[in-house]
């Protein structure tokens, strides 16, 4: 699954599964009977999301070649479930205590947080220490899952995406415009490109979400990274003045027409397509779209002229840009009832060598370090590696944080924030009553 998929599925997670979950986790922590224990090792059982075959493959690279010896005592089985089902699937395992030993921890984090609260979860952190691979993870990748977790690491990222402005350098340089580093540089180059007829902004209306990271990284910016925590928490509320003006912010560059025409009936394909021709001069997106920057039958501006932007400063704000949003794909976790000396083997190997299989074989950035040389990889994909490694704090995504309901409100009433029908006062409300 791309992180594309991930992000919108996230959003979508069925309610009724998530109320179900409290009482199928209740008092289910005890032992599976398909684990040999401490003493002995069982198969390795992964279950995947049918939809996502990239983890599982390279899982198996890895049963064949760098974790064959752990594949060996305890052998990879891979099975799948559709993902508008996993949940379900994943709670009803939970509630017989029969977990398998890995797997793609749900739709929601909320999921895994109510596995763990039942001790149904391995401390992968912890673990990762004992083995001595405390810097397996990195850094910034760690903050992400503490920012969306806590500070127990239960899960492994298996995709390490970051977002930003990508743009057209040639478009750029023909229109004499400094690439942006603060919010008031970024509106003064949307009004240059407007003004030479070119769409500054292209974005997936139809969508939402992609409308909703700019009011979130808005938000970070002026509030600090901890805005949303707060609301999470009951410190702080969307209502609140000074998270209506990061919504006022956004509605103010649909007002300028800088998204272009129709931006509401502008799908992912659409809007991609729209910076891939050279018809739109900015791209807000993840690091997940690398697959379709260095594939030359769909970039027609070439990947050249591809740049990459941190979203940008907002003067006077309480976070920087050098606190990149991002994501870690699907999260894994792994039973704690199926946790023995074979399945802690394959955490090791894991450790060691997932970053590396899946960055070499698929062109997946991950969660875990990794010792492929930046130079063997597509130069845009290096860029991003580079902008990862230099990052150590991380933010979320405007729903990161929200319950489904909240989460869908927001992404459905986005188109409507930024062509002017409905205000940024009844937009954040809005999404504020879900919230409850």
């Amino acid at each position: 699954m791309t992180a594309r998929t991930n992000t919108r599925r996230t959003t979508t997670v069925i309610s009724a599964a998530a109320a179900a979950g409290a009482l199928l986790l209740t008092g289910c922590s005890g032992s599976s009977d398909s684990s040999a224990g401490a003493e002995g090792s069982s198969a390795f059982s992964y279950l995947s999301f049918a939809e996502n075959t990239s983890i599982q493959d390279t899982l198996t690279a890895l049963s064949e070649d760098a974790c064959s010896t752990e594949n060996e005592a305890a052998p990879l089985e891979v099975t799948t479930q559709p993902q508008a089902t996993y949940d379900q699937q994943l709670q009803l395992q939970s509630g017989q205590g029969a977990l398998p030993t890995l797997f793609a921890s749900g739709n929601s984090p909320l999921l895994a947080q109510e596995l763990d609260d039942a001790g149904q979860l391995v401390d992968v952190g912890s673990e990762l220490e004992s083995l001595g691979k405390t810097d397996a993870i990195i850094p910034a990748a760690q903050s992400t899952i503490e920012a969306i977790y806590g500070d127990t690491t239960y899960v492994l990222p298996t995709e390490f995406n970051v977002e930003g402005i990508w743009y057209n350098k040639a478009l750029f340089e023909d229109n004499e415009i400094t690439p942006p580093t603060t919010w008031t540089e970024l509106v003064d180059a949307a009004t240059e490109l407007a003004a030479a007829g070119i769409t500054p902004l292209s974005a997936d209306g139809k969508d939402g979400w992609p409308l909703t990271r700019l009011v979130g990284n808005y938000l970070y910016r002026t509030l600090g990274p901890d805005a949303l925590q707060k609301v999470a928490d009951g410190d702080a509320a969307l209502t609140d003045p000074e998270y209506v003006a990061a919504a006022e912010a956004i509605a103010d560059l649909g007002a300028e027409g800088f998204f272009g025409k129709s931006v509401g009936s502008i799908d992912y394909d659409g809007a991609l397509n729209q910076f891939l021709t050279g018809d739109a001069a900015m791209f807000y997106m993840g690091s997940w779209a690398l697959a379709n920057f260095n594939d030359p039958a769909q970039n027609k501006i070439g990947a050249e002229n591809i740049g990459f932007l941190p979203f940008p400063d907002v003067e006077g704000g309480a976070g920087t840009s050098s606190q990149l949003a991002a994501n870690i794909g699907v999260p894994l976790a792994m039973a704690d009832s199926a946790f023995d000396s074979g399945a802690k083997e394959w955490l090791g190997c894991i450790a060691d060598n997932f970053g590396t299989q899946s960055l070499a074989d698929q062109g997946v950035i991950t969660g875990f370090a990794s010792d492929v040389d930046a130079s063997d990889l597509p130069p845009l994909t290096a860029l991003v590696q580079e902008e990862i490694d230099r990052t150590d704090e991380t933010v979320l995504w405007f729903e990161a944080l929200f319950n489904p309901e909240a989460a869908t409100t927001s992404q459905t009433n986005a188109q409507l924030l930024v062509t002017g029908k409905m205000s940024p006062e009844d937009f954040m409300a809005a999404v504020q009553r879900d919230l409850g």
